[in-house]
C-alpha cells in the first residue's frame, strides 16, 4: 500500500543523499596563470579531511599543473564538503515523492538527452548502476559517459535534498507561527522548495508527468570533430565571459 501524499509532510528523516551511497557531487573549475583544471566527481563525506590534500597533490602531479593549484583544489573541495556537512542532522521530508531528472550533457563526442522520474523515497537507488544500464541499452561505448550521467543524477538529487531540508524547516516555522511563536519569513530558497512540493507532492501531477514521459525516448548522438570544436569554442567563450563578469 502506498503512503498517502500527506505522509510526505509527516515523515522527516535526517539529511543525506537519497541514494544507497551517501556521496557528495563536487565540481571544480580553476584557472591559474593560463592553466585550467576542470573536473566533476563524487566524494565520501565520511573520509578524513587529510585525504583532500593528498588528492589535490596527486592531481597536480599527475596533470603537471603549477604548484598553486594544490591549495586551490583543496580549498574548493573542502568548501563544498563543508556545505554538505552543514545539513547533517537536519530533517528532510521523506514519504512518497517522485521528481523529474533531466539529462542534457556532452561527453567527448557523445551527446545525451533524456528525462525520467526518480523516487526520492528509495534510499537503495544507485545512479551508477542506472548509468551503466543506460549506456549498455543505448550502445554507448565511451567509458566516460556512464560516470558523467551518474554525476548529473546525483547533482540534481543533492539540490532536491537541500530543498527538502529548507521545506521541512519552513514547515516547522509555519506551525510555530500558528501557535503564536515568532515566525521567520520564507526565504528565497524556501520558496523554491515549497514550489517543488506543490508541483511533485500531488499524485495527479505525478501521473500527468508519467503519462507524458512514458512516450519520451532518450536521445544519444555522436558528434563530428567539427561539431565538438564548435561546442568547445562556445563553452570556452562562455567561461571567459563569466570570468570577466566576476572581475
Amino acid at each position: 500500500m502506498k503512503t498517502p501524499v500527506s505522509g510526505f509532510y509527516k515523515n522527516p528523516v535526517k539529511f543525506r543523499m537519497p541514494t544507497s551511497e551517501n556521496l557528495v557531487p563536487l565540481r571544480l573549475d580553476i584557472e591559474i596563470d593560463g592553466h585550467r583544471y576542470k573536473d566533476a566527481f563524487t566524494w565520501n563525506p565520511s573520509d578524513p579531511d587529510s585525504e583532500v590534500v593528498v588528492f589535490a597533490k596527486r592531481t597536480v602531479k599527475d596533470l603537471k599543473l603549477p604548484p598553486p593549484f594544490v591549495t586551490q583544489i583543496a580549498q574548493s573541495i573542502q568548501s563544498q564538503l563543508a556545505e554538505f556537512r552543514s545539513y547533517d542532522g537536519q530533517d528532510m521530508y521523506a514519504g512518497e515523492k517522485i521528481v523529474p531528472i533531466k539529462l542534457d550533457l556532452r561527453v567527448n563526442h557523445t551527446l545525451v538527452k533524456d528525462q525520467f522520474l526518480w523516487d526520492l523515497n528509495n534510499f537503495d537507488s544507485d545512479p551508477e548502476e542506472f548509468a551503466r544500464t543506460f549506456c549498455k541499452d543505448m550502445g554507448i561505448e565511451d567509458p566516460e559517459v556512464g560516470p558523467a550521467i551518474a554525476f548529473a543524477i546525483r547533482e540534481q538529487l543533492y539540490e532536491i535534498a537541500i530543498q527538502s531540508v529548507v521545506s521541512a524547516r519552513e514547515s516547522r516555522l509555519s506551525k510555530k507561527g500558528r501557535r503564536g511563536a515568532d515566525f521567520t519569513p520564507v526565504s528565497k530558497g524556501g520558496a523554491v522548495a515549497v514550489d517543488l512540493v506543490k508541483l511533485f507532492g500531488i499524485k495527479s501531477s505525478v501521473v500527468r508527468k508519467r503519462k507524458e514521459w512514458d512516450v519520451y525516448e532518450p536521445i544519444v548522438d555522436l558528434l563530428s570533430n567539427e561539431e565538438v570544436d564548435v561546442l568547445e569554442a562556445k563553452e570556452e567563450k562562455n567561461f571567459r565571459g563569466s570570468i570577466s563578469n566576476n572581475i
